[in-house]
């Protein structure tokens, strides 16, 4: 298989990320959404290429589309996650990425940073599609929540996929930009959907109830959305979504409706998550708990280390106030954060290490 990185070289770079975390120590910080002053200088990563047994590229058989928000102050991250994808899977030149990003904002020193030039630079092989997200689609419809990074346009972008993306993607991974991925994206796009509009890891031990209000629960018009459902929590930073159903079943329109509610009642407190959870929790199709070993940022509040759960891993999510990256420049990392590292094409990353 003539690809840049052979799979060895993959096994061998999580296993050195595995021995650093046993031997690195843990600690919590607090860490948030920071702006960056300037656009942040990347490595060029090595060029994928597909095995003899894949499509060839720019075939639609064989095409796994996937979906990202690009922002200049996740950019570190998403950059990790496109190489975990790429270096991970056999086909690489069949995936397809597709980037949510808004319009730059000039400031008084000039632009934002263009994330998605850092993108091609870093990727040179790529041809990614970039989507226009408008934020003010949404910013009438946003309210206040726990964390101020949970209220920023483009982390709703995600309910509006399948109006973006081209009327041909007809099925999408959608991912958030603190993941790596550590197998083969293909077998998460392959999932029967079994009929479901959304295929995600499902976790029906976790306290559902906390994830609405008091006054959300204490109204029987409004409780009564689960009637019939046995709704279990999922995330929404990974999932598989059948874009031509959501479109069919105005699923969009239906998370708006709960959006609008909320501007009226407040019957949640975190972001775009719970309008997800009121139109689709226990209806989705489960996947395996492999595919999104969430948390690892710790709570929406504090972003205090935590370890892994037990079982097989395909993707690591960095769910949580706590990103890798800042936790990693501050010298003050959590063990989990030595598992992100390999991915990190950040310039001065391999210097930082190494000290």
């Amino acid at each position: 298989m003539a690809r840049a990185w052979t799979t060895m070289a993959a096994s061998t770079a999580l296993q050195l990320a595995l021995l650093l975390v046993a031997l690195a120590g843990a600690s919590g910080i607090r860490v948030d959404v920071i702006r960056l002053p300037s656009a942040p200088a990347f490595r060029e990563a090595p060029a994928f290429r597909n095995g003899d047994e894949c499509p060839p590229r720019g075939s639609p058989e064989g095409r796994v589309d996937v979906a990202m928000t690009l922002d200049a102050n996740y950019l570190r991250g998403t950059m990790a996650a496109v190489f975990s994808i790429l270096q991970h899977t056999a086909c690489p030149e069949n995936v397809a990425f597709h980037f949510l990003a808004a319009a730059r904002r000039r400031r008084d020193d000039g632009p934002d940073p263009d994330p998605l030039a850092a993108i091609r630079a870093t990727f040179p092989y790529l041809d990614p599609t970039v989507h226009r997200f408008d934020p003010s689609r949404v910013r009438g419809r946003i309210s206040r929540s726990v964390r101020h990074a949970l209220d920023q346009p483009l982390n709703y972008a995600r309910i509006y996929l399948a109006d973006t993306l081209p009327a041909d993607v007809r099925r999408v991974i959608y991912l958030d930009s603190d993941v790596v991925v550590v197998d083969d994206v293909r077998k998460l796009w392959s999932v029967d959907l079994g009929g479901h509009v959304v295929a995600a890891p499902e976790y029906c031990h976790a306290n559902f109830t906390k994830y609405f209000t008091d006054a959300f629960w204490s109204d029987p018009e409004l409780s009564a959305t689960f009637r019939g459902r046995r709704p279990c929590y999922f995330n929404t930073g990974v999932m598989v979504m059948d874009v031509a159903r959501w479109r069919l079943g105005g699923y969009t329109r239906r998370v708006e409706e709960w959006m609008a509610v909320q501007k009226r009642k407040r019957i949640y407190h975190l972001g775009s998550l719970p309008p997800f959870l009121l139109v689709l929790a226990g209806d989705i199709k489960a996947v395996d708990h492999r595919w999104n070993q969430h948390g690892l940022g710790g709570d929406n509040m504090e972003g205090r280390c935590r370890s892994l759960h037990p079982g097989p891993i395909s993707l690591l999510h960095w769910s949580g106030k706590g990103k890798p990256w800042l936790r990693l420049d501050s010298r003050k990392p959590c063990t989990v954060d030595y598992l992100w590292a390999p991915y990190d094409l950040y310039k001065a990353a391999a210097t930082s290490l190494e000290e």
